[in-house]
């Protein structure tokens, strides 16, 4: 009996994914719950598994399409049976471009691309299901344009150097031909951006450059209480699977601040400043390709055994790709630890539409005057980062002496 395998449901709000890679070909065997292929989202990247032993019989999707939830990507029997649900497979949705008639029914990250672009949708193909335009389709579709584009601007439009804006025409001489511009040097690798990376680029210059004003304040935390904190409980923590790592800790610090200061758990809407209740903490998490941010829900009501808990179980489903579109959604404010690769200091970008994020530099021992005397201290430099539209100087310096206590006075009482 043959088993169909469909494009999943990647969360509330992601409708269609990317077959990114096939891990098994047409006629290779596999196992129940084994990883079959890789699908990609703006949000993540996850493993579609094996729902049943046997032979990979039939492959639906190509790499590279993108297709709606509920698509048949292939099909799953034993050795000489028919794919069954190839038969079916002109039904599906969307892994053939369709004549998209009016543009309707769009995402609202395609409208914002059609508006920022000044697209007409009716005259781009879409992929989606009944032929709706999805962003990869206007994606490609700029693409090509800009390929196009050169050839048909006017010479004096075209991007060049120097010479290419000088006139044809010398006064007081005769005409001289516009020199030619040279061919660029093969020397490089053109490596092709993946979704993921797409999504974060896009995200950061959208942060950066066209939403909120960027303002970053700086102190300097003395870790020795909660390395010592660590270093009492690491034991008892691991008898109970949990990783006690300083993330933890600059966790728990965070959650006391947001309390303390709430205009921090907040967004920026253009009615008022919205406030919100619920602290769901998100936590950088560098992976092969890219970074993702997910996301440790009502971390207020966790304890640091809690934190620990949660940041070690998303931090290896991040690393292994089992983290589902869900898991990244939903977060209020951000921790990124950029210290464990041995940054000092950083200013990272805000993860919109969130008002401030904390960075953590690395740990290291420094000479500082304690009282009188000179001593030497485990070290760190925090920052926080935060929307100016939202909260002032004051404001933020007010947050971090929070988040300095907490670490510096009474790290197992967060």
């Amino acid at each position: 009996m043959t088993a169909n395998v469909i494009m999943p449901q990647l969360g509330e709000s992601v409708v269609e994914g990317t077959v990114s890679r096939w891990l098994k070909r047409e006629g290779d065997p596999v196992s129940e719950f084994e990883p079959l292929l890789e699908v990609s989202t703006d949000k993540v990247d996850t493993e579609v598994p094996a729902p049943a032993d046997g032979v990979l019989l039939k492959i639906l999707v190509n790499e590279g399409q993108t297709v709606s939830a509920g698509t048949l990507l292939c099909v799953i029997g034993q050795p000489g049976e028919t794919a069954a649900g190839e038969a079916n497979s002109a039904q599906q949705p969307a892994a053939v471009p369709q004549p998209q008639q009016q543009g309707s029914h769009v995402t609202p990250v395609v409208a914002r691309m059609a508006a920022e672009h000044n697209l007409d949708l009716s005259r781009i193909a879409g992929t989606g299901r009944g032929g709706r335009v999805t962003k990869r389709d206007v994606e490609a579709y700029l693409a090509r344009q800009g390929a196009q584009q050169p050839a048909e601007l006017p010479l004096w439009e075209q991007p060049g150097d120097g010479d290419r804006f000088r006139p044809t025409v010398e006064y007081g001489g005769s005409a001289a031909p516009a020199p030619a511009r040279p061919e660029p040097a093969a020397d490089g690798e053109l490596i092709p951006l993946t979704p993921l990376r797409r999504a974060i680029a896009e995200h950061m210059v959208r942060s950066k450059l066209h939403t909120s004003p960027h303002v970053t304040t700086v102190f300097e935390m003395d870790m020795t209480a909660a390395l010592a904190h660590q270093a009492a409980h690491r034991e008892a923590f691991a008898r109970q699977g949990i990783r006690l790592t300083l993330t933890a800790y600059f966790a728990a610090a965070a959650v006391a601040a947001l309390r303390a200061r709430p205009e921090f758990n907040a967004r920026w809407t253009d009615d008022g400043i919205l406030m919100q209740r619920a602290v769901h903490l998100g936590i950088a998490v560098a992976i092969d390709g890219g970074l993702v941010v997910p996301v440790v829900k009502n971390a207020q009501n966790l304890s640091l055994e809690g934190l620990a808990r949660a940041i070690s179980d998303l931090a290896a489903r991040a690393r292994s790709r089992r983290l589902q579109p869900d898991d990244t959604q939903g977060g209020t404010f951000t921790i990124t630890n950029h210290g464990v690769s041995g940054s000092l200091f950083a200013t990272p970008i805000i993860n919109q539409p969130q008002v401030g994020i904390l960075g953590v530099g690395l740990v290291e021992k420094r000479v500082k005057v304690i009282g009188d005397a000179i001593a030497i201290r485990p070290c760190a430099y925090v920052t926080l980062t935060f929307d100016h539209r939202v909260a002032d100087g004051a404001d933020g310096d007010a947050f971090l002496q929070v988040v300095k206590q907490a670490l510096e006075e009474r790290p197992g009482a967060i």
